[in-house]
């Protein structure tokens, strides 16, 4: 299968989105383009965030790639599912933007996760993943999402929803490789204060989940057991992107 992963271009006029507006790494679509083309499957990853690409600059890259799936994320980072942007403008306009073009179109995030009929029937997508979405979107692909847990989706005029959301087994997630590009236009060092960036940043996920409960933090349905990298496995990827 081929399959186009897209981060939207945000926008925040009007949002009352506390968290930061700078691009950063979109974590859970390298992820998943990781797993996905180990597996065989051909991939497109659009950061139109990083890039800064309009409607038709997308439109223009599915048309040329051709997928059978598109996945769109509804917060701009996996790091910031917890507190993301409340409405879903940016990805609604994106998946309408796209809908004659993509036979299936998958939408990932905390939004499905936490109100999954709400965000399938708002987005206008086929597919709505609940929870971590790295795993899922691999047998999504395979062919099995109408008996796996943590999707939902139309089938027969309904919204018919199975289990609630899925966590990934993450410590055994490889070494992440980032195109060169996409690490030259990282230009914000987020939650560096003491000075101003020399050179390029980028994010590394060395853990996910967390043992806390913050009242002000949501994460039970998408960011929630705490599990741990290899050391290892986090010294490759850093060593990589200094490189």
């Amino acid at each position: 299968m081929k399959v186009a992963l897209l981060n939207p271009r945000w926008r925040f006029e009007g949002s009352i989105y506390f968290g930061c507006r700078s691009p950063h790494l979109p974590l859970e679509l390298g992820i998943a383009q990781h797993m996905l083309r180990e597996a065989g499957h051909a991939t497109l990853l659009i950061d139109a965030h990083m890039f800064e690409l309009g409607p038709s600059d997308i439109a223009a890259e599915i048309r040329a790639f051709a997928p059978d799936m598109a996945v769109i994320t509804t917060a701009p980072t996996y790091l910031f599912w917890r507190c993301a942007p409340p409405e879903l403008r940016v990805p609604q306009e994106l998946a309408a933007s796209l809908r004659d073009l993509v036979p299936i179109m998958v939408a990932v995030g905390p939004h499905g996760s936490t109100t999954p009929r709400a965000a399938l029937r708002k987005l206008g997508v086929d597919i709505v993943v609940m929870g971590e979405c790295e795993t899922t979107l691999l047998r999504i692909a395979n062919g099995e999402y109408r008996d796996l847990a943590g999707v939902c989706y139309r089938e027969n005029g309904q919204i018919r929803v199975n289990g609630g959301p899925q966590a990934a087994t993450f410590t055994d997630q490889p070494a992440l490789s980032w195109p060169d590009e996409m690490v030259r236009r990282h230009r914000h060092h987020h939650h560096r204060f003491e000075a101003e960036p020399v050179g390029p940043g980028a994010e590394v996920e060395a853990s996910r989940g967390c043992p806390y409960n913050c009242t002000f933090c949501a994460k039970e349905n998408f960011r929630n057991a705490y599990r741990k990298r290899p050391v290892d496995a986090v010294l490759q990827e850093v060593t990589g992107l200094q490189e």
